[in-house]
């Protein structure tokens, strides 16, 4: 596998985006990045400009840009995986309480839970949040039941039964402005295999794998991949069987790895993520990769400015990466966009791929379609001194 020229200077460019657990068609990232693209363009200076792709491939966009007086081409592809997220998600009422049970016993009997508040307390509330609701919802119905049965005796009993039913399947028809059913099936399937990774998620993950690694056989200058939310720590594993597979050589594109809002520790806080731990800490120690990750404390469902390698505690002596950064909502955007956000946590989660009012070293438009590669972007850039970098999770085996 080709790799790693001795260059700064980007003309063409492939960027892999891997979102998160999302179960909506891959065309909604197109349509964002082509409005906020626009935007930050505007306020930024640059042109940014969308067209279809010529070649075959995953879902994506060409993107046009000049920045800096430069030209760039860049191809963007989305690593769809929304797929499985939808078969993870046809799940019914009462599987999903289920679920809600099992997934609550696996991150409370393994202590997962009480580590991971000491990390940070946005995303566990985040996490715990369908959980809260969806009982809640459950004492509701309960209530009518228990409400017929003391009005009406027992042939108030039928009724309440079916009304509960009913309420029940009105608070799943609504779960589009609730989002406690899809983020149970999120943490639900992020935890079913105890920080293991699901057979349809490998053979997923081996065709990310082949893809990216077909690329890096191209003439392009960098080949940039980004992982999302839950898409970060699919990002780590990913990158690591294609470099594990073949070691970078000198004469072909960069290889440069961005994370975004990640809730790595989620899975690597489990007692079998054996192989995401491994990959954490193989990826860390790479030479040839620049490997960046950026949150902000701002979003409240990230383990912002968490380092994922060494809160879970496979740090070794030869680390490199990530380097650590913070997107700064409260500096970046104006003050009257940060009031207008700062309780829409969903949409928070999501601004790592929007413009900036004030955009600081963090812009995502630069990154992905400007004319430096990632690691020379930010090659004299500190690491952010706010980071926790504490080993925090109680399991920390990794595979031999």
């Amino acid at each position: 596998m080709s790799s790693q020229k001795n260059q700064s200077q980007v003309r063409k460019r492939r960027v892999f985006y891997i979102p998160g657990y999302d179960p909506i068609h891959p065309r909604r990232y197109r349509e964002l990045y082509r409005k906020e693209g626009r935007a930050q363009g505007e306020i930024s200076g640059y042109e940014v400009s969308l067209s279809a792709r010529t070649n075959g491939g995953p879902f994506g966009w060409h993107v046009s840009s000049c920045q800096d007086g430069v030209a760039v081409d860049t191809d963007f592809e989305v690593l769809v995986w929304s797929d499985i997220v939808r078969g993870s998600m046809e799940t019914s009422i009462t599987a999903t309480y289920l679920q809600l049970a099992r997934t609550v016993w696996i991150y409370v009997s393994t202590g997962a839970i009480g580590r991971l508040m000491r990390l940070r307390k946005g995303p566990v509330i985040a996490a715990l949040y369908p959980v809260v609701m969806l009982l809640v919802q459950l004492m509701a119905s309960f209530g009518v039941v228990w409400a017929g049965l003391a009005l009406l005796g027992w042939p108030g009993l039928a009724a309440g039964l079916l009304v509960a039913l009913v309420l029940l399947r009105w608070f799943r028809k609504i779960d589009n402005r609730l989002f406690a059913y899809y983020l149970m099936h999120d943490y639900a399937y992020s935890s079913r295999e105890r920080g293991g990774v699901s057979p349809e998620m490998q053979s997923r993950m081996r065709q990310f794998v082949e893809l990216i690694g077909q690329a890096m056989e191209t003439e392009v200058d960098e080949v940039l991949v980004v992982g999302h939310s839950s898409g970060a720590h699919l990002g780590v594993s990913v990158l690591a069987d294609l470099l594990r597979s073949e070691p970078l050589s000198e004469d072909g594109p960069v290889l440069s790895f961005l994370t975004l809002g990640q809730v790595v520790p989620m899975v690597s806080f489990l007692p079998d993520a054996h192989r995401l731990r491994s990959d954490l800490q193989f990826l860390s120690s790479r030479t040839g990769l620049s490997w960046i990750d950026v949150s902000a404390p701002g979003d409240g469902c990230a383990f912002a400015l968490c380092d994922p390698v060494c809160v879970s505690g496979v740090a070794g002596s030869d680390k490199r990466w990530p380097l650590v950064l913070s997107a700064a909502f409260t500096q970046t955007l104006s003050a009257d966009r940060w009031k207008a956000l700062r309780w829409r946590f969903f949409r928070l989660h999501f601004q790592y791929l929007c413009a900036f009012d004030q955009p600081g070293d963090y812009d995502y438009f630069r990154i992905t379609a400007g004319p430096l590669t990632l690691g020379e972007r930010f090659r004299n850039r500190a690491p952010s001194r706010s980071r926790i970098e504490e080993a925090v999770s109680g399991y920390t085996s990794v595979h031999s």
